[in-house]
């Protein structure tokens, strides 16, 4: 069993930032890749960027590159989403999930945090 408790939303104004973090418990957590999603209001959830554990690697959506950054803390089993230059269509409650991934991408979610909200003012 995996815990996941994200922190760190809020409201900014566009063009700032903000850093989210999700804490992760569980004696397996560090066998899965740890993901950050979105979900704006009326719409899906989105992927957003993943990160791995073990090599710190990292991927990205296309509408948040260049702007968001993906880290690891593996002594605080905690994974943090540097968010920069944030645009008012960033807006959403945002969500850590643990799952399986790989280079074809995000393939399953095993485990969700609560979620953080996210709002970005123009």
């Amino acid at each position: 069993q995996v815990q996941l408790v994200e922190s760190g939303g809020g409201l900014v104004q566009a063009g700032g930032s903000l850093r989210l973090s999700c804490a992760a418990s569980g004696r397996t957590v560090s066998t899965y890749a740890m993901g950050w999603f979105r979900q704006a209001p009326g719409k899906e959830r989105e992927f957003v960027a993943a990160i791995w554990w073990s090599v710190g690697s990292t991927y990205y959506a296309d509408s948040v590159k260049g702007r968001f950054t993906a880290s690891r803390d593996n002594a605080k089993n905690t994974v943090y989403l540097q968010m920069n230059s944030l645009k008012p269509e960033d807006t959403a409650v945002y969500y850590c999930a643990a799952g399986l991934a790989g280079v074809g991408g995000w393939y399953r979610s095993d485990y969700w945090g609560q979620g953080t909200q996210v709002t970005v003012s123009s």
